[in-house]
């Protein structure tokens, strides 16, 4: 008797191999359709907030692959326009990772992203980042610096939250070796 395939598991395991299958040899960890910033290990999640070249790899692989585009070796090679997009995709999900970084410090309240799945946020990039722009990360009133948050203009208290990155990237690598 054949093997009955189901269609729809067999095109889910393969979303996820794309998107997933570098950061899963990456990162050591397993990821599917439905990964959220929020499901992402400290580890990982630290990495990837992380400045420079080695993030930036590790989003392109997993942009790149949820776009259909090829591996990241393949960057240089895409058309102006797809490469534009992929580096767009890459700095907004690493704000959405920065701020679930700071979100775990206690920092920020809720994030308008998380309850998107990273592929979701991938695939429908223009609208998860409109519906971000209009909704911005608020600072937690247990924060230190709350009160001058509370005077600034929304576009201002923006900056704000951005400016305490290498604070928080630090406060966070002390919690992951403690």
């Amino acid at each position: 008797m054949p093997k009955v395939v189901d269609l729809h598991d067999y095109r889910t395991k393969a979303v996820e191999q794309k998107a997933f299958g570098p950061w899963q040899k990456r990162f050591g960890e397993a990821y599917n359709i439905k990964t959220r910033l929020s499901d992402l290990s400290d580890r990982t999640l630290f990495i990837l907030a992380q400045p420079g070249e080695h993030s930036t790899i590790g989003y392109y692989e997993t942009i790149m692959g949820i776009l259909g585009l090829g591996p990241a070796t393949k960057f240089d090679y895409l058309a102006s326009e797809e490469q534009m997009r992929v580096v767009d995709i890459h700095l907004f999900l690493a704000d959405q990772i920065r701020f679930e970084m700071m979100r775990r410090l206690e920092w920020l309240d809720i994030l308008p992203c998380q309850n998107i799945s990273i592929i979701i946020m991938v695939q429908d990039f223009d609208r998860v980042k409109t519906e971000c722009r209009d909704n911005p990360p608020e600072l937690a009133p247990s924060h230190p610096g709350y009160e001058s948050y509370q005077k600034l203009a929304t576009r201002d208290k923006e900056v704000f939250v951005r400016q305490m990155l290498r604070e928080a990237l630090e406060k966070f690598q002390n919690r992951i070796e403690s």
